[in-house]
């Protein structure tokens, strides 16, 4: 915690989904006084989305403020891509968004400081800072859920790249000619093992509907299509975590999202296919993320934090 941060600080923290919001009042020291969950209702349009938002964010600092606290500032965390240093929601399938000048309306609206970034990269300076990479200096936070992303956190601090699009490991190609992904290329990594395409995978092999997670437990209880599909996801996915490696040389990877709830039946047989595809790299511990889904608000907390300090 910095100096400059009282204990009794507490900023206003918003992790924006398509589907719904995760909120709250944090202090300085990470310390979660108030949470709340809203719907967003992407459906409605960007501009209630945006409504909605800032309606949220003005409530929760009026909360605080009927508990006696000052907030300070306002961190928001949205999917897509995010031009931090402007503080505008370049696009987002997700909501909508094509150059939303957010943290501009955030703080008009609030009259506080704020604070906007990328939803997996403040997850990951979270998980890098709070969570299950917070000895490592050099954290790659990696997402699988519907899709792949990831945040690469070196002491702190989440590179967003010169476009703010740094992180989309799920597009790095691991099958040439594999399915086709929503990026429209094919075979990205995103489109074999993320927790969608392992469902879509089996469903269409087995002729009936399935979730990752029921090829998980199929595959754990001997199922042999489940397993062949479990093994192809896996090793894809540890193909494009040592290509990662190879770029990043992390300490950590820190593996959250959905996927990671699969526990053992995923980072044993990861950690194995990973380690014969290193080389001369050094072999970064791989770990489940300590967060949840408490990850992304919790760093929209420190991103506006740290901007008091610039």
């Amino acid at each position: 915690m910095s100096a400059k941060h009282l204990p009794t600080d507490v900023v206003v923290a918003l992790d924006v989904g398509g589907t719904g919001m995760k909120c709250g009042l944090v202090r300085a020291d990470g310390t979660v006084l108030h949470t709340e969950r809203h719907p967003t209702d992407a459906g409605r349009g960007p501009d209630a989305v945006v409504e909605t938002i800032l309606a949220v964010a003005e409530g929760l600092a009026g909360k605080a403020r009927a508990d006696g606290i000052d907030p300070v500032a306002v961190g928001i965390a949205v999917p897509g891509v995010i031009d931090e240093a402007r503080g505008i929601a370049v696009w987002s399938a997700n909501l909508g968004f094509r150059d939303v000048p957010l943290r501009g309306l955030a703080r008009e609206r609030l009259g506080l400081p704020t604070a906007l970034g990328h939803d997996v990269r403040a997850g990951g300076l979270a998980e890098a800072r709070l969570g299950a990479g917070r000895d490592g200096g050099h954290v790659l936070f990696v997402a699988i859920g519907t899709g792949i992303a990831a945040a690469h956190v070196v002491d702190g601090t989440a590179a967003t790249g010169a476009h703010g699009a740094a992180g989309e490991i799920g597009h790095i190609q691991v099958r040439p000619g594999g399915p086709r992904c929503g990026c429209g290329r094919p075979g990205c990594l995103e489109a074999v093992s993320s927790a969608a395409a392992i469902g879509r995978r089996y469903s269409a092999l087995a002729g009936v509907p399935a979730t990752a997670a029921e090829v998980a437990d199929r595959a754990a209880a001997g199922e042999p299509l489940a397993a062949d599909v479990w093994r192809e996801a896996v090793e894809a996915l540890a193909d494009g975590l040592a290509t990662g490696q190879s770029l990043y040389d992390v300490q950590t990877v820190v593996l959250g999202g959905g996927l990671a709830r699969a526990g053992t039946l995923l980072f044993d047989p990861l950690r194995a296919a990973l380690h014969e595809r290193l080389t001369f790299h050094r072999e970064p511990r791989l770990v489940a993320a300590a967060l949840g889904d408490e990850a992304g608000c919790l760093g929209a907390a420190l991103l506006a934090l740290d901007s008091l300090e610039k």
